[in-house]
């Protein structure tokens, strides 16, 4: 009967979404909303980029009208410290409204990443504010417990990096929605395991909303004008909806869900890709002596695309990197401690990286070879 906690709102999700995603369409091709066309972009149309308005007005009104429903109909248990739990959603809203604001402002008319950078700080600081932090390393680095002047600084970097690592991540169709849609369902089917029902709930409504995004911006054709990108209004709220899910997982709190050993780990499972490919990306600027921010094309989905993968086989490839790391730690984590999994991970990525650079050098060679041959 619980499980009905979170399949009839994750299906509402899809419908909702179904439903507002073709408005979002007509009223981006009536009102010339269109992502623009520049040498970065891999597009040579036009294709609306407001897809991410139909995620937070979902996730707000679903998640609350589902809580209202649940407490007024009362037909099962859910055990909650309400006192405890419900300023972590409360503020978790106001924080998704903030970003959706900025995200809209920065799609229609543009704001400095000044703005957005302060926003997300703002923001971040909010799990703190609700007493949702990293309070615990379960053992990773030989540290267990960590006073709240470290884990508090320490959420808000976290934070504020996973927003940008999501954002940063949204180059090619289904990438940025696919690796949210695989982390949401992944910690809402732990979160499930460990009867935390709320916080399922969430990850269900958000994976909900994201199945028919995904369709319209992966299957989706510019022709018929049934194409959409998620622009930044999207990529910030998924970016903070995930840092919330990962962090409350990872949080050493028994009024979210029970205590487990690998809990950490497995949190940001689903944040490894991202994450590390960011990292790698800005240690390439520095050693290149190159502007951090300062885009390029040297990020993960780049590097698939030059091997002369399609768009879609590489984002089907990441997310199948993804969803290995997540797979992986969830088991590795029962048998051997913290450090040598997250040591696994470190060595998995980098010679993934390693192999991945040769096969690069290896089909530059073979094209340069074709061309020789060509003008020779």
């Amino acid at each position: 009967m619980k499980i009905l906690v979170v399949i009839i709102p994750f299906l509402t999700a899809i419908c909702l979404g179904r439903i507002i995603i073709p408005y979002i369409l007509f009223v981006s091709f009536k009102k010339r909303l269109f992502d623009p066309v520049d040498a970065r972009k891999f597009h040579q149309t036009i294709v609306p980029r407001l897809g991410g308005v139909a995620f937070s007005p979902v996730q707000c009104c679903l998640f609350i009208l589902s809580v209202v429903v649940l407490y007024k109909v009362n037909f099962v248990d859910l055990g909650l410290n309400t006192a405890e739990v419900f300023p972590m959603f409360m503020l978790l809203l106001c924080g998704l409204v903030i970003l959706f604001l900025v995200g809209i402002a920065d799609d229609l008319v543009g704001v400095s990443y000044k703005w957005k950078f302060m926003a997300q700080i703002f923001v971040a600081a909010l799990f703190p504010l609700a007493d949702l932090w990293i309070n615990d390393l379960y053992g990773v680095l030989f540290i267990t417990y960590l006073p709240a002047w470290i884990g508090m600084p320490l959420t808000i970097f976290a934070v504020v990096l996973i927003i940008n690592a999501v954002n940063l991540i949204d180059g090619i169709d289904g990438l940025c929605s696919g690796l949210i849609l695989v982390g949401c369902l992944f910690l809402g089917v732990l979160f499930i395991y460990y009867a935390a029902w709320l916080h399922a709930l969430f990850a269900f409504i958000t994976a909900g909303v994201l199945i028919p995004f995904f369709y319209y911006n992966v299957f989706g054709t510019a022709r018929r004008k049934r194409r959409i990108f998620m622009g930044d209004t999207g990529s910030l709220t998924l970016g903070f909806s995930i840092a919330f899910l990962s962090i409350s997982f990872a949080m050493n709190n028994e009024n979210i869900k029970p205590f487990s050993e690998g809990a950490i780990v497995t949190a940001f499972s689903t944040l490894i890709v991202p994450v590390f490919d960011v990292s790698r990306v800005l240690f390439v600027r520095w050693r290149d002596k190159l502007p951090l921010f300062k885009a390029d094309r040297n990020h993960l989905h780049h590097k698939f695309l030059r091997t002369g993968m399609s768009h879609h086989a590489a984002m089907i490839g990441i997310l199948a990197l993804a969803t290995f790391f997540c797979i992986f730690n969830l088991v590795a984590v029962q048998y051997i401690s913290n450090n040598i999994v997250v040591l696994c991970d470190i060595l998995l990525w980098i010679g993934f990286i390693f192999v991945w650079n040769a096969v690069e050098i290896r089909k530059k060679r073979i094209r340069a070879k074709k061309l020789d041959v060509l003008h020779g």
